[in-house]
C-alpha cells in the first residue's frame, strides 16, 4: 500500500513562485494589521459620538477650544489615560455626570492647575446625522452638583439670563464672557453636606452674574478651578469671536508657568487606553518577545523558499515485483528472530539443484540421492555439509553453513 499517487511525467505547477510568495506576504500583512487594528480600536476612535468632551464636534463638545488652542501655538494634547495627568500644564476635565468618579484627576495635582467643566446640557444622538446630538434640555441639578460630591456639594441655579456681559474678579481684562442663555451658576456651598476639610470649603468667585451667582470659582487655597456653565468653552460659545478670545485668554492665566501645553481629558468620558492582553504583544517588555517570535517566522518562511534541489518524493510503502516480496519476506522472518530454522530448507534447495545438475537418476529417492551426492568425488560429503545446515542455532552458523553449501555445488560444477 501507499499513500502516494502514480503520475507519469512531471505535472506542471498551479501557481508560480513568484504568485505564491505575493499571496503569503499580503496574508501576513493583512493578519498583522488585523491584530494590531484589533488591539488599538477603543484607542483609536473619533469621539464623534454627540458628546460633551474634547473630541466631539457637537454643540456641547469642546473640539472647537482644541483647534482653536492648536491654530495658536499653545500646543493642546488629549489625556486618555491617568498616568499622563501628571504634568505642569492645565488639565481641563469635562465629566457628563455626576456619578462619574474624578478622584484619579484629583490625585497628584497639588499645586497644579485643574479645571473641572460641569455638565449642563441633556442630548441625545440625531439619528439624521452621525455624531451629532440634539437638545433635550437642561440637565437636573443633582448632575453638575454631584461631579465634586460628596467631597464638596455646592448650591446651584440654573435661569434665563436675558445675555448681559459677565462680571470678572481679579482676571486679566482680555477676559470678557457674556452670559449664556440660559446660564447655570454656583450659589454656594452645602456646608451641611460637604464633609471635606476645610481647605477646600473656601469658595473664591473669579466670574458671576449680575446678581453674584458664581460662573467660574477657585475651590480652596490652590489653583483648583470649577467652570459652572460650559458655554463659555464648549463649541456653542466658540461661534463667537469675543467668547473665544476670553476663553484663551483664561486658559493661559489659569496655566502655570513651567507648563509646555493644555491637556483635555477625555479618559473620564470613556475614550481612555484600554488595557487587553493583545495588547500587550505590541508594549514593552513584551514586544521585545513578539519580535523575536516575528522575525523567527520571517527565518523559516526564507528557509522554506531557499530548498536545495526539486522536490523528491516519498518512496512507496511496498515496492513492486518479486525481489520486493523476497524483501518482505526476509525481513519479516529476521525480525521473527527464526533465520536459524532455515538451514535445512536452503540444504533441500541445494539438493534439488545439484541433482538436476549432477544428472541423479530420477529413479533414485531420499537417502539414495544423497549417498549418490556423497559419492561426487571432492573433499566434503553433501550429508555432511546439510546436517551442519540443519543444526545451525544462529544466523552466524547459517551463513557459514550455507556458504560451504553453496561452495561445494560451484566445486563439484568445476
Amino acid at each position: 500500500m501507499s499513500d502516494i499517487a502514480l503520475t507519469k511525467g512531471d505535472q506542471p505547477a498551479l501557481f508560480r513562485g513568484f504568485t505564491v510568495g505575493l499571496m503569503l506576504a499580503i496574508g501576513i500583512v493583512a493578519f498583522a494589521a488585523m491584530l494590531v487594528l484589533g488591539a488599538y480600536a477603543p484607542d483609536l476612535r473619533s469621539g464623534r459620538n454627540g458628546g460633551s468632551h474634547a473630541l466631539s464636534t457637537a454643540v456641547t463638545g469642546y473640539a472647537g477650544l482644541v483647534r482653536l488652542a492648536e491654530a495658536t501655538g499653545r500646543h493642546p494634547r488629549i489625556v486618555r489615560h491617568p498616568h499622563q495627568y501628571d504634568s505642569e500644564d492645565l488639565l481641563v476635565v469635562t465629566p457628563e455626570r455626576g456619578s462619574i468618579d474624578i478622584s484619579a484627576a484629583l490625585r497628584g495635582r497639588e499645586g497644579k492647575p485643574t479645571l473641572f467643566v460641569l455638565p449642563k446640557w441633556l442630548m441625545v444622538p440625531d439619528r439624521e446625522h452621525q455624531g451629532w446630538s440634539r437638545y433635550a434640555g437642561l440637565m437636573p441639578l443633582s448632575e453638575p452638583v454631584g461631579v465634586l460630591a460628596p467631597g464638596v456639594r455646592f448650591t446651584m441655579r440654573q435661569y434665563k439670563s436675558g445675555g448681559g456681559r459677565l462680571v470678572t474678579h481679579d482676571l486679566p481684562a482680555a477676559v470678557r464672557f457674556w452670559a449664556p442663555r440660559p446660564i447655570q451658576v454656583i450659589t454656594g456651598i452645602d456646608r451641611n453636606n460637604n464633609q471635606q476639610a476645610d481647605s477646600w470649603r473656601d469658595l473664591t468667585p473669579l466670574i458671576t452674574d449680575r446678581n453674584g451667582g458664581i460662573v467660574l470659582a477657585r475651590l480652596g487655597g490652590g489653583p483648583l478651578y470649577v467652570l459652572a456653565d460650559p458655554d463659555l468653552l464648549n463649541n456653542r460659545g466658540m461661534k463667537e469671536e469675543d467668547q473665544a478670545a476670553s476663553a484663551l485668554a483664561l486658559l493661559d492665566w489659569m496655566n502655570s508657568t513651567g507648563a509646555e501645553g493644555i491637556a483635555f481629558d477625555v479618559a473620564m468620558n470613556g475614550f481612555g487606553h484600554s488595557q487587553s492582553p493583545l495588547k500587550l504583544l505590541f508594549e514593552p517588555p513584551f514586544l521585545a518577545a513578539t519580535l523575536a517570535i516575528l522575525a523567527a517566522l520571517l527565518l523559516a518562511g526564507i528557509h522554506a523558499f531557499g530548498r536545495f534541489g526539486p522536490l523528491r518524493p516519498r518512496e512507496r510503502a511496498v515496492a513492486f515485483g518479486k525481489a520486493a516480496l523476497v524483501d518482505n519476506s526476509a525481513a519479516l522472518i529476521r525480525k521473527a528472530g527464526r533465520e536459524a530454522r532455515l538451514g535445512g530448507r536452503y540444504a533441500a534447495v541445494i539438493r534439488e539443484r545439484a541433482a538436476r545438475i549432477f544428472g541423479v537418476p530420477a529413479r533414485l529417492k531420499g537417502d539414495a540421492v544423497d549417498a549418490y551426492l556423497d559419492n561426487l568425488t571432492g573433499r566434503q560429503r553433501f550429508t555432511d555439509l546439510a546436517r551442519a545446515a540443519e543444526e545451525a542455532q544462529d544466523r552466524r552458523e547459517l551463513m557459514e553453513t550455507a556458504r560451504a553449501l553453496h561452495a561445494w555445488q560451484w566445486e563439484k560444477r568445476t
